[in-house]
């Protein structure tokens, strides 16, 4: 990838998973977290360094303990050191 980019969530509503792209153009430290309406962590999805390529990212609407979520809306938060970007997406039982 030329750019560094963080596709909305698709199926948006979701259950039981959903999943993003992201894009990376050079090796980068990248995280994907998920938080609840308060702002709370939820579930970190990616951490650490990537090579440059596209990448899905699936969520499966548990915590970071394993726990099955509430219904909601939730956000998706994708930062590097070049790059910050936030996405909604609504979990349905």
């Amino acid at each position: 990838p030329e750019e560094i980019s963080f596709s909305a969530a698709y199926p948006n509503p979701f259950n039981p998973v959903t999943m993003v792209s992201i894009s990376v153009p050079a090796e980068m430290e990248v995280q994907v977290v998920v938080y609840d309406m308060m702002g709370r962590e939820i579930k970190t999805l990616v951490s650490g360094y990537h090579a440059p390529s596209t990448y899905q990212v699936v969520w499966n609407g548990t915590d970071n303990r394993g726990k099955i979520v509430p219904s909601g809306v939730y956000f998706y938060r994708m930062n590097s050191s070049e790059f910050t970007q936030v996405n909604k997406v609504m979990f349905l039982k």
